[in-house]
């Protein structure tokens, strides 16, 4: 069994940056995939970088070129740096591994950018 923690979420003024980190423990099965997800209030929960085992990156229109996903080198820990944080980006984040046996998620952790 694979267990997710996220930590780095918090309360920061729009334009500031934030650094969260997921680090995995258990039975470490060959990941195919890694993401962060994020859901806001009263929305569905939207896929907001992704990382595949070839290196390629995927992100939400709305964070490209602000938010920027990164792995350790085991691929056991990731990240997702959050520059110029918008109100809009207010939402619970979610880390992801995507393994051949199934998905597997966090806790997630609260961001919220308010001034």
């Amino acid at each position: 069994q694979v267990r997710l923690v996220e930590s780095g979420g918090g309360l920061v003024d729009p334009g500031e940056s934030l650094r969260l980190s997921c680090k995995a423990s258990g039975r470490i099965l060959p990941i195919n995939a890694r993401a962060w997800y994020r859901q806001g209030p009263g929305k569905e929960r939207e896929l907001v970088a992704g990382l595949v085992s070839n290196g390629a990156t995927r992100y939400l229109d709305s964070v490209k070129g602000r938010f920027s996903i990164s792995r350790d080198k085991p691929g056991t820990e990731i990240f997702l740096q959050m520059n110029s944080l918008q109100p809009e980006d207010t939402a619970v984040y979610y880390c992801n591994f995507k393994t051949s046996y199934g998905d597997y998620w966090g806790q997630g952790t609260q961001v919220t950018v308010s001034s």
